[in-house]
């Protein structure tokens, strides 16, 4: 068939488009912009416009090279910015031609076939979404499969072990964070004169910036790694965790520890999804629930740095009234120390080999592979074991790129791909809602939610009740004075937990002491002298003051209710925050052992499940743990005392661990490589928000009624365990 250009100029053509056909392949490592498909139907069309004009002057079109101003033009510094790619994928051949079945929009050279004019090319051309997604899947299948192969002769040894407490320190940090508002805020009330609405926020601020973190970092894990995303979280959670410690506002300490907790919150997303990948389908569920065990590792630390830290006062300094630096910021300096050591790590550590070979890096994938293997065997003392693996399986990508020119600003450069990457993570995210995926997620959204609504709201609202029964117990110890008559007495000792009506008092000196929890109530002061007074929930109810001198003191008249003052004055009053009660060491202590105790409960639950998970299954640990934690739950109704409470709290924390060990672990397997961070941390990010509902809901009915709490703890946990059910048990199988 002749179609009017020659066999000559055909053949030249044909040649064209193979060359062009393969830059457009080298330049696919640019993951932005048009699609390669479309670019290679853009160059193609530009080549026969340029055919056809040369060829009404009858003179067929010459190859130019790739440097000229013919069919293209290759820029060789845009590939450097890029960085390497890994052409040493299955089917690559040394000459970096097209891959066999990969891409088909430009027309092999032995068809001998011409695309039209108007550059449509022919339906068998062109690549279909539809069957490059099976490729891609059918890529994946066999890669997971490869993939356990490969860690089988890798081995489970020293590498695994080391990577255990490098992640582990992060997981710490995760854990220390959970508490330190909590520890602090006893003290830092006093520096910052804070409200009961403002340690409110401050309580839920950590679980808000986890929220974000989570779901900000499970996102870009999957496309820029595990490894890389994790350092850069852990660091944003160092440096505001290290501001937090010395910043003297209310507002800015806020801001600091929701930064801190926003890097924080890709942790256990992470750290599961990294870990995981380096574990044997025979060993990932009992190793996975070891290294839950590292949280709880960091709320003993955190207890145990608060106990033995923040009661010493001593170990504080103050440049004038300006700035403080008490010993309560010492603890939260030192609780930042895991999150770093993490880090210091972590640049130790590969990046994770599935998530290489996902992205089509085989060569970087081997040799990570080659080293796990090599430094199993050496300390097995197998030196001479050579790592057998040649060649690994890996996926087809769908790499997308765009023209930005040589005269495009750095700046918008940045910009374009800022703006992919955001594209390329929320399609991620929309992907766990396809209609493959979109029942399992919505069953562990449900699971997750209740869990983490009635474990939350539990554990805050326990220490609260302790607090109230210590209130109560603290009350029916109040002594009650009425009608008594008192003159010419110097006060200079403690008054604590009395109530005084009607009495009067002349002539009287209250000098150098404490006023805890006092009231007077119709009460006469006349002539009376106070002097460097500190109170704390002491207040004068229509009492009268005549002729009465404060000097240097607390006794503001916000604290006179309903009081009248006749000729009476107040001179240098006390600076500072006027607190509602004194945090003494004994319920400080107190507050750091009952935490300790808490976290040191799970360790039971903790060993059991980590022996019990690949033998029963995940599911029935997840179902009969929520089981068990939702019966545990009516015991609270027996707690009338401060040791019962603390009692059913270890109990709880105890049963419920082994469920929340089983959740990660199927959150792990239920979602394949490319998608099981941003899953993760989607889900995780849903737990917090749950947590601050459960803690807002709970704690209100503090001193109201335990039925409620109770009642919303134990059907969420009835609910939860009734759909872990419903989900696929995935024990046995290879990591998708």
């Amino acid at each position: 068939m002749d179609d009017g250009y020659g066999q000559d100029g055909r053949q030249d053509f044909i040649r064209g488009a193979k060359d062009i056909a393969k830059v457009v392949k080298k330049q696919a490592g640019k993951k932005v912009g048009r699609s390669v498909d479309k670019m290679a139907d853009e160059y193609t069309k530009r080549s026969y416009k340029r055919f056809e004009e040369e060829d009404e002057d009858d003179d067929y079109p010459v190859h130019q090279s790739q440097d000229g101003d013919g069919y293209y033009r290759n820029d060789s510094r845009a590939n450097d910015d890029e960085g390497g790619h890994s052409d040493s994928t299955e089917g690559h051949d040394e000459d970096d031609e097209i891959y066999e079945g990969e891409y088909q929009g430009i027309p092999r050279a032995e068809s001998g076939k011409t695309v039209p004019v108007d550059g449509m090319a022919p339906q068998a051309q062109i690549r279909d979404l539809a069957q490059f997604e099976a490729e891609r899947r059918k890529d994946q299948e066999e890669l997971a499969q490869q993939y356990e192969t490969i860690l089988q002769e890798c081995g489970h040894g020293k590498f695994q072990w080391t990577l255990y407490f490098v992640l582990g320190l992060a997981l710490m940090a995760d854990g220390v964070e959970i508490f330190v508002v909590g520890f602090v805020l006893p003290s830092a009330e006093k520096d910052m004169c804070l409200s009961e609405e403002s340690k409110g926020m401050l309580g839920l601020i950590v679980y808000l910036g986890m929220m974000v973190g989570a779901f900000l970092w499970g996102g870009l894990a999957d496309r820029i790694g595990r490894r890389q995303t994790l350092l850069i979280s852990l660091s944003i959670n160092s440096v505001f965790a290290f501001f937090s410690s010395f910043v003297q506002g209310y507002s800015s300490f806020l801001l600091c520890r929701l930064l801190s907790g926003v890097g924080i919150g890709g942790s256990i997303p992470i750290v599961f999804s990294y870990y995981s990948e380096f574990l044997a389908q025979e060993k990932r569920g009992e190793h996975l629930s070891w290294l839950c065990m590292f949280w709880m590792i960091g709320g003993i630390y955190a207890s145990a740095m608060a106990w033995a830290i923040i009661p010493h006062y001593g170990w504080s300094f103050q440049m004038g009234s300006a700035y403080q630096f008490h010993s309560w910021r010492v603890f939260v300096l030192v609780c930042a120390f895991p999150s770093v050591a993490a880090i210091s790590a972590l640049t130790t550590m590969p990046e994770s080999p599935r998530f290489f070979l996902e992205n089509g890096k085989h060569d970087e994938a081997w040799m990570i592979l080659k080293q796990v293997h090599d430094t199993n065997m050496r300390a097995k003392g197998y030196p001479e074991r050579v790592f057998s693996v040649t060649t690994i399986k890996t996926v087809k990508q769908m790499d997308e790129l765009v023209d930005m020119g040589e005269g495009t600003a750095w700046h918008q450069r940045w910009r374009m791909r800022l703006a992919d990457l955001f594209n390329q993570v929320w399609s991620n995210f929309l992907a766990i809602f396809s209609p493959e995926y979109r029942r399992t997620t919505l069953m562990m959204m449900a699971v997750w939610f209740s869990m983490s609504f009635s474990y939350y709201g539990l554990t805050v609202w326990f220490p609260d009740m302790i607090k109230y029964l210590q209130k109560q117990e603290y009350s029916s110890r109040t002594k009650v004075f009425i009608k008594e008559k008192v003159e010419h007495v110097t006060f200079n000792f403690t008054l604590e937990n009395q109530v005084h009506r009607n009495g009067e008092y002349f002539n009287n000196k209250f000098m150098n002491l404490k006023m805890k929890s006092m009231v007077f109530e119709d009460s006469l002061f006349e002539e009376c002298y106070f002097e460097d007074i500190t109170s704390s929930n002491t207040f004068f109810k229509n009492c009268t003051f005549i002729a009465t001198l404060f000097y240097n003191t607390d006794l503001f008249k916000y604290r006179l209710i309903n009081s009248k003052l006749v000729n009476s004055t107040f001179l240098h009053n006390k600076e500072g925050c006027m607190l509602s009660d004194f945090s003494d060491e004994n319920s400080a202590y107190m507050i750091y052992f009952v935490s300790f105790l808490g976290t040191l409960a799970v360790l039971p639950g903790n060993i059991v499940s980590a022996l019990l998970m690949d033998k029963i299954g995940r599911l029935r640990m997840l179902a009969g743990s929520s089981v068990i934690s939702c019966v545990s739950c009516f015991f609270l109704s027996f707690g009338n005392s401060e040791s019962a409470m603390i009692a059913l709290l270890c109990l709880f924390g105890g049963i419920s661990i082994a469920s929340w060990n089983a959740l990660d672990v199927l959150t792990v397997e239920l979602y394949p490589s490319d998608k099981r961070c941003t899953a993760f941390g989607f889900l995780n990010a849903l737990c917090k928000l749950a947590a601050v509902l459960g803690i807002s809901i709970f704690t209100s009915f503090v001193g109201i009624t335990k039925a409620v709490p109770i009642l919303f703890a134990s059907g969420a946990l009835a609910a939860g365990s009734f759909l872990a059910f419903k989900l696929p048990e995935t024990r046995g199988q290879v990591l998708q």
